[in-house]
């Protein structure tokens, strides 16, 4: 991973491709690089570590020429980051670059070594350059050569080879890793996002499960798994220029907390009836024949999981277990007659969750999923895909997928509670009114976000947080934990307020804020319980409450936050805006990179 552009162009495909780098910089990198053909034939790169400007200047010392490239920004997984670990990996006559992970790399590096052929770097991608030279060298065409390495490879992939001597061709290949193919007029593209590649054009090919493209100038030739060819449909791809810009904020994450009134409205607008009585589904999705909820996800996606759990339970009284997805498929879990398995993932390429989704088929019921972007392979393979509406997500910490699907699994709940018989249509409007109400609530918590600067300012300083809450708040603490490691890389923790007496409280000091995310419903007296312990322990709290919270528990904390009053219900989707503007100025404060935290990755497309 991260980030693959191929290019065959008119133009000069050197600064082409850095300007669709720059669009991928969003996932995370560490280093990048770009490789040419030239008119003559000539194949050349340039890698460089850190940022894409370090790219850019060596180029301005060290330009390369030639309107065909592939180009990569690397996030390391086997090797430090460095020069020699950067893609494009070259041997000989092909270059290439790898999204993925090549699992049985080092028995090939050993199978190549046996015959004098050796590696330069410590990446397993570089396996993938030097077997497909191997093939060549026996004469094997370059579509030859990489079917036949295609046939060697296990793992996770997408990648793109570019040949010496070959100025209009790029070959590519996908198998658990996603790519796309741009078309253009006289051009062609590819792109391991269509971001990349939506100022080139808005035309985009999806390549399916296994498939091998064949790219040239005048259009593209696919096989599939087994090398037969087929077509794959073209599809207009509209992204608007302003989902990649910061609109005058400092940060995308700054841009996607403020977005959050406008997203969830248009979530709301999507998923219920005109009159907002009823919760609006797909034909095929109903509650009532469903006996168990199995939901998988990863990340804050797994705390969207964790909330809902709540809620189809009390509400709907449908039992629901909840799994990360790195460990699901490893349990090897039975799965009972009659289960729904529902996966979240923002970007829909989540390796995990799309390897626990394929682990569900034909053992559940029923696939669904909640993810952000339609054509993703886990949208694909889903019996159902639910979009979140999240519109473009740049920062690296999720914010506004985060409470857009909390909006929508809500809404599912509540329908499923609908469907079940366990309320009616007067007491399901009533419910979704109280929904409605959100976006106006989440607008009302983004007005404090001076109060929320000065204080983070303060929790900047210290070494270590803790964040508490009981039933709802539980996954919220944890949430709120999450993204203050993420982005600030302060040590934070979350757990749930009740057992705090069974060991965490042994941390507790004046020199370890103790975050209380608490309103006034019917736990509140129990979670100020556990705060007066922490403060009897001289612990400074921070209470994020709402009024009748404040006037009630305020005194003695060392800051407290006041949030508007929210449904019981759906108060975790207010809540989840003071733990991300917690983050997002505590990392401000503290100078770190908000938008691309060091070694994390926006779509993590590797085991």
């Amino acid at each position: 991973m991260c980030g693959i552009v191929g290019i065959l162009s008119d133009h000069e495909a050197a600064p082409i491709m850095v300007e669709a780098l720059k669009r991928l910089e969003y996932r995370g990198y560490d280093s990048a690089g770009i490789a040419t053909v030239d008119a003559r034939g000539t194949l050349d790169r340039r890698r460089a570590v850190g940022k894409l400007a370090n790219l850019s200047d060596l180029l301005v010392h060290r330009p390369l020429s030639g309107k065909s490239g592939i180009g990569h920004t690397r996030w390391a997984t086997h090797g430090a980051p460095s020069v020699d670990n950067a893609h494009p990996h070259r041997c000989g006559p092909v270059a290439v670059v790898h999204n993925g992970i090549i699992e049985n790399f080092q028995d090939l590096r050993r199978e190549l070594a046996a015959e004098g052929i050796d590696p330069e770097s410590e990446t397993d991608t570089e396996t993938v350059a030097l077997l497909t030279a191997r093939f060549l060298d026996q004469g094997k065409s370059p579509q030859e050569a990489v079917a036949a390495t295609l046939e060697r490879l296990e793992g996770a992939f997408a990648l793109c080879f570019l040949f010496e001597g070959e100025d209009d061709l790029i070959i590519a290949a996908r198998r658990g890793s996603p790519l796309a193919i741009g078309h253009g007029e006289g051009e062609m593209f590819v792109g391991s996002d269509a971001i990349a590649l939506a100022p080139l054009t808005s035309r985009i090919t999806y390549l399916e499960e296994g498939d091998r493209a064949l790219v040239r100038r005048t259009g593209v030739e696919i096989h599939d798994a087994q090398g037969r060819p087929v077509q794959r449909e073209i599809k207009q791809i509209d992204i608007d220029a302003a989902s990649v810009s910061k609109a005058g904020h400092k940060h995308y994450m700054a841009k996607e907390i403020a977005e959050q009134p406008t997203v969830l409205a248009e979530v709301l607008t999507h998923y219920l009836n005109g009159e907002g009585s009823d919760v609006l589904l797909p034909e095929g999705l109903d509650f009532s024949r469903i006996e168990r909820i199995s939901m998988v996800s990863c990340g804050t996606a797994y705390y969207a999981c964790l909330t809902a759990r709540y809620w189809f339970e009390q509400v709907a009284r449908l039992p629901v277990d909840v799994d990360v997805a790195s460990e699901f498929r490893y349990r090897e879990p039975p799965v009972p007659e009659g289960t729904l398995a529902m996966f979240i993932s923002q970007s829909g390429e989540t390796a995990d969750t799309l390897a626990a989704l394929r682990y569900m088929r034909g053992r559940a019921q029923q696939v669904v999923s909640l993810v952000n972007v339609p054509e993703s392979s886990i949208a694909r393979e889903s019996d159902i895909a639910l979009p979140t509406l999240a519109g473009r997500e740049i920062s690296v910490a999720s914010t506004k997928a985060f409470t857009c699907q909390l909006t929508v699994l809500a809404a599912l709940a509540l329908k499923a509670a609908a469907q079940r018989g366990v309320i009616d249509a007067a007491q399901l409007a009533a419910r979704l009114a109280e929904l409605r109400t959100m976006p106006g609530l989440v607008n009302g918590a983004l007005a404090l976000r001076a109060r929320v600067e000065t204080v983070a300012r303060d929790l900047a300083r210290a070494s270590d947080v803790l964040f508490l809450g009981r039933g709802q708040m539980f996954p919220l603490a944890l949430e709120g934990a999450l993204k203050l490691k993420e982005i600030s890389y302060i040590h934070a923790e979350g757990y749930p307020s009740g057992e705090l007496k069974h060991g965490p409280i042994a941390l507790v000091e004046d020199s370890v804020p103790v975050v209380v995310m608490a309103p006034h419903d019917a736990l509140f007296e129990k979670t100020v319980s556990n705060m007066q312990e922490v403060m009897a322990r001289k612990g400074r709290v921070l209470l994020i409450t709402d009024a009748a919270g404040a006037r009630e528990a305020g005194a003695g904390t060392w800051a407290t936050l006041t949030l508007p009053e929210a449904p019981a219900m759906f108060a975790p989707i207010l809540y989840a805006l003071p733990a991300q503007m917690l983050a997002y100025y505590g990392a401000v404060a503290k100078g770190t990179d908000v938008d691309q935290p060091r070694n994390l990755a926006k779509s993590v497309t590797v085991e």
